[in-house]
């Protein structure tokens, strides 16, 4: 990806602050402790990474707004180059080469950041900050606007009001320009040839812990950033616990998997889940609630075009769900009667759709004035609905206990209507069936860590 997007993002962005004549002070993320003295892999903050594209720790860009004759500015705080600590930590970039490769106005030495700030920010009455990254941060923040705000003893203009970014940066990064959406489109694409790639690994015996690690391989072998989140592999009734990420259990022959993961490029991320039979081939039972579940799925996913609002994509989820668990016999009574004590919540328990971005649940408000927003072009959604039959819940024939199933693509709202991003991952019954089997419908290939 090449470095226009992230420019165009600031210019953007300045130009609204300008109007509005606000500084931003817009951290990246902090290495993170695992244990003791190991730390987590790097990862910068999404608006961070959304203005600059720059993936180094200890970084911050500050944003000054054009005022009078002067021009707005961007100022790139990094570290200088350390011969001896890049020996040891990796490769910087340093102040040098930062103005030209990232296109900033002017870099300044991180270690000099919060002294500085008070001159740089000096007669600047709004300043944006987004609070809760971290409370040492927010500390500094706090005392700088309050000499800031103090400031109007030595007769300059003092600071009067923190703004937060939401309503600037979200509403700027739920519409995807074209580079992003091409990075999009490479994590859908890794995503998919990923997940049909489990379904054909995965046999009776092999533990969750291993689709785990086949989907991480995958997903960096192919020069990805990583996951996205947390992969969910979960296996009988474990794919009824919604968040689940254990993943350290066998999978038995009989029950179906959920794979609930996605690759990330560029730190843009997909999010894809499939449901398959371990063995295979769905029962009877698991293909009857499969069923419903991809017949919401395309319902919903057919509604979505500009001028939908984002609520309806979620409605059109639930009266199929709804028609399809009355037929079957797990709910019973009337659909009105369904929706107004959310009886389908025993089986449907979560909205349909999410913001889909640098951040998995990406920003962006779902709510405009009160009312549920309407799609527009250039927003990403996820549609994934879903049935879970808790274990435990006796009120239901015991042939349909345990049963998990969710279903979700990744789709881009377009000008004519909507694309799927994630169409190559396998879907209706037949083709799950044969991923399963292997991609030309052959035996099923060696299980992982059998000479795979």
């Amino acid at each position: 990806m090449s470095i226009s997007p992230y420019a165009a993002h600031r210019a953007a962005l300045l130009e609204r602050l300008s109007r509005d004549q606000i500084a931003a002070v817009i951290p990246t993320a902090t290495v993170k402790v695992r244990n003791d003295d190991s730390d987590y892999r790097f990862r910068p903050t999404s608006d961070f990474w959304y203005l600059t594209g720059f993936g180094e720790p200890s970084a911050c860009l500050v944003l000054l707004p054009a005022r009078g004759e002067e021009p707005a500015r961007a100022i790139l705080y990094l570290r200088e180059r350390d011969k001896e600590r890049e020996i040891w930590d990796g490769k910087r970039l340093g102040l040098d080469r930062a103005v030209d490769t990232i296109g900033v106005d002017e870099t300044r030495n991180i270690e000099a950041l919060w002294e500085d700030l008070g001159n740089v920010l000096k007669n600047q009455e709004n300043i944006m900050w987004r609070f809760g990254d971290g409370d040492a941060q927010d500390r500094q923040m706090l005392q700088l606007f309050t000499k800031l705000r103090n400031g109007a003893r030595g007769n300059i203009q003092p600071a009067k009001t923190l703004v937060d970014p939401g309503p600037y940066l979200s509403e700027m990064r739920l519409f995807k320009g074209p580079e992003e959406i091409e990075m999009m489109r490479r994590a859908a694409a890794l995503t998919a040839e990923t997940h049909t790639g489990l379904m054909a690994k995965v046999t009776p015996g092999m533990n969750e812990a291993e689709a785990e690690a086949f989907l991480d391989y995958s997903y960096r072998k192919a020069g990805s950033t990583g996951a996205a989140y947390n992969h969910i592999c979960a296996g009988g009734g474990n794919a009824c616990i919604l968040h689940y990420i254990e993943n350290n259990e066998p999978l038995k022959d009989g029950d179906l998997m959920l794979v609930d993961s996605g690759a990330e490029c560029d730190f843009y991320a997909a999010d894809i889940t499939r449901t398959f039979p371990v063995n295979g081939k769905f029962s009877d039972e698991q293909r009857a609630l499969y069923q419903v579940v991809l017949k919401a799925e395309e319902a919903s996913i057919a509604v979505v075009k500009p001028g939908v609002r984002f609520e309806d994509v979620h409605a059109a989820t639930l009266d199929v769900i709804i028609d399809g668990l009355l037929e079957l016999g797990l709910l019973s009574g009337t659909v009105e009667e369904i929706k107004e004590k959310s009886s389908y919540r025993a089986f449907f328990m979560h909205k349909t759709s999410h913001w889909l971005g640098l951040d998995v649940h990406d920003c962006g408000a779902y709510n405009v004035d009160g009312k549920s927003r309407s799609l527009e072009p250039g927003m990403v959604l996820t549609v994934e609905p879903g049935i879970y039959v808790d274990p435990e819940n006796e009120e239901v024939e015991e042939r349909w206990r345990g049963i998990g199933i969710r279903i979700e693509d990744d789709v881009l709202v377009t000008e004519s209507g909507h694309e799927i991003l994630t169409k190559a991952a396998p879907k209706s019954i037949e083709d799950v069936e044969a991923a399963c089997a292997g991609s030309q419908g052959h035996a099923r290939r060696q299980p992982i860590g059998q000479n795979a």
